[in-house]
């Protein structure tokens, strides 16, 4: 066989199902090859959306999703996916085809350093110099990127090396890395420690982060909170640990996260923070969460731990395995049904009241009530902008996933991620809810959408302009505003007809029941959009 064929069989053996990708010469081989294999391709209509539907189908599976494209601008294109991914510790193996090795360093046709320009995004990155190399590498990075603090890998394959012929192929069962081995299990004398601060609080709060749901510890955590009786908030990556409804959950933190969370955040004695970065936007003064109070920070990842804020208890592994120590450690004697009436009361009290305009759809009504009558098990996908803040504050999980663009914050990222998402469990409810700007960043892939008969659901929040930024200029220039028009717009019905995919419109709040069952029934692809008042805020 040679180095295409070889590549097949890998990720034959990593139980691949699906690649994402787009072709040109460099990875031709590549994609000749996949045609003997049962692996679905699919051809996606931009690069950089090939690495958000591999991330999307990686947060359904929890295996790594794969992407492939070719050198040069392919390479370069998917870069912003990439981080994407990085910032939001999302398990990648992204292939790029590359020029013959001979002519590397000669700025011939479509070179590009992707390794060297990658480097701050992701955890590590392959040029593949000999044929044989080929399955120990990618045995390497399906472990690198599915293992630890997750995240993305990149291999980059000269054409002449997927030419190359491989006469002793063989897959190797483990992977020994001498200078890489994460810690999963938590240190027992620290975990003790815990249990013993546990048991003098009076105030005790968990916030969640992605790496809970990474390390598929919703469970763990729901049990350990249940029987201490300990509130739960979440950061953004963090919505979905628990379900919104539950009653000791209070929310999302930070700048646009609920004021009752924050509140009780902040006034803990004892904060136990896992699988969160302890960043800007859940955090924006981290000193606050270490004044008075016990701070322990849980995480895979130790460069994480004390990076933004110094933990009483540092406590470095996998979340899943932490909170299963920590449910079986010895009881603990526990006592917060007053903490818990005063946040029941803080969030009566505290809730934000909005004054929607009549004219319009009320973005938070609507969210609400579309939760209220989506799957139990469905799958909702933010973009970025207002839509996301609107969705982060109103969507309701019950027992399905919230995706979004947290770390990087990518305007575009819900229609591919929505795609993958519904590859990965064709049984689930797949909805992308985007305004009329990130939209217009990925509409291309209604294509592939159609191409490929994946049903998901396309809500667009149409005000006209770039929401979170126009609000931005409203309190910072006094509404003085720049480059923030979005005049020019296509008619979204025109385009949906032009795709021949069935379409809503919703101009107010008066037929929204019947327009969202409408919505909701149709069991193909079905584009809605929701006229949003241009001056509403988050």
């Amino acid at each position: 066989m040679i180095g295409a064929d070889a590549i097949i069989k890998c990720l034959e053996a990593e139980g691949v199902e699906v690649v994402f990708g787009y072709p040109g010469v460099a990875i031709c081989p590549f994609y000749n090859s996949i045609l003997e294999s049962d692996i679905k391709t699919v051809l996606i209509r931009t690069e950089q959306n090939a690495a958000h539907a591999a991330s999307g189908m990686a947060r359904l599976t929890g295996k790594p999703g794969v992407c492939a494209v070719t050198s040069g601008p392919g390479a370069t294109n998917v870069i912003t996916g990439i981080a994407t991914a990085f910032a939001d510790s999302i398990p990648l193996v992204c292939i790029t085809g590359q020029v013959n090795s001979e002519l590397l360093g000669s700025d011939v046709f479509q070179e590009a350093d992707i390794t060297g320009a990658v480097e701050s995004f992701v955890k590590y990155s392959y040029l593949v110099k000999k044929v044989q190399d080929i399955p120990k590498i990618f045995k390497e990075a399906f472990y690198i990127a599915n293992s630890g603090r997750k995240g993305p890998v990149l291999i980059d394959i000269p054409i002449d090396i997927q030419n190359a012929t491989i006469n002793n192929f063989h897959y190797p069962e483990e992977v020994s890395l001498r200078t890489y081995k994460p810690t999963v299990k938590g240190n027992m004398v620290q975990i003790k420690k815990v249990v013993k601060e546990l048991e003098k609080a009076k105030r005790p709060i968990i916030c969640a982060g992605g790496g809970v749901l990474l390390s598929e510890a919703e469970k763990e955590l729901r049990a350990f909170a249940e029987a201490h009786k300990i509130p739960v908030v979440s950061t953004m990556m963090g919505i979905g640990v628990m379900p919104t409804k539950h009653p000791l959950y209070y929310g999302m933190v930070g700048n646009n996260g609920k004021a009752y969370a924050n509140r009780a955040m902040n006034e803990s004695d004892l904060l136990i923070m896992v699988g969160a970065r302890v960043a800007d936007r859940a955090i924006s003064q981290p000193d606050l969460i270490t004044q008075n109070k016990v701070l322990v920070h849980i995480d895979v990842d130790p460069a994480e731990i004390g990076k933004n804020a110094g933990p009483t208890i540092p406590l470095v592994g996998d979340a899943k395995h932490i909170f299963e120590d920590l449910l079986s450690a010895q009881d603990c004697e526990c006592e917060h049904e007053d903490w818990i009436k005063t946040l029941d009361e803080y969030r009566i009290s505290m809730e934000k009241k909005r004054t929607p305009n009549p004219a319009y759809v009320d973005p938070a009504a609507f969210i609400t009530r579309l939760s209220e009558k989506m799957q139990d098990n469905g799958v909702y996908v933010a973009d970025v902008g207002q839509n996301q803040i609107w969705s982060c504050g109103y969507h309701i999980v019950k027992d399905g996933k919230f995706l979004t663009s947290g770390g990087m914050g990518t305007m575009g990222y819900s229609i591919p991620a929505a795609m993958g998402a519904k590859l990965g469990d064709m049984s689930r409810q797949v909805i992308a809810v985007c305004g009329d700007g990130s939209f217009q960043m990925s509409m291309m892939e209604l294509a592939t959408i159609r191409q490929h008969n994946i049903p998901v659901k396309i809500i667009v929040l149409k005000n006209n302009y770039l929401g979170m930024v126009r609000q931005y200029q409203h309190f910072t220039y006094k509404d003085n505003y720049s480059v923030v028009d979005l005049s020019g717009s296509p008619d979204l019905e025109k385009l949906a007809s032009a795709y021949d995919l069935p379409f809503f419109r919703l101009n107010d709040m008066n037929n929204m029941e019947e327009v969202l069952d409408a919505f909701l029934k149709e069991d193909e692809s079905v584009l809605l959009e929701c006229l949003i008042d241009p001056m509403d805020l988050v």
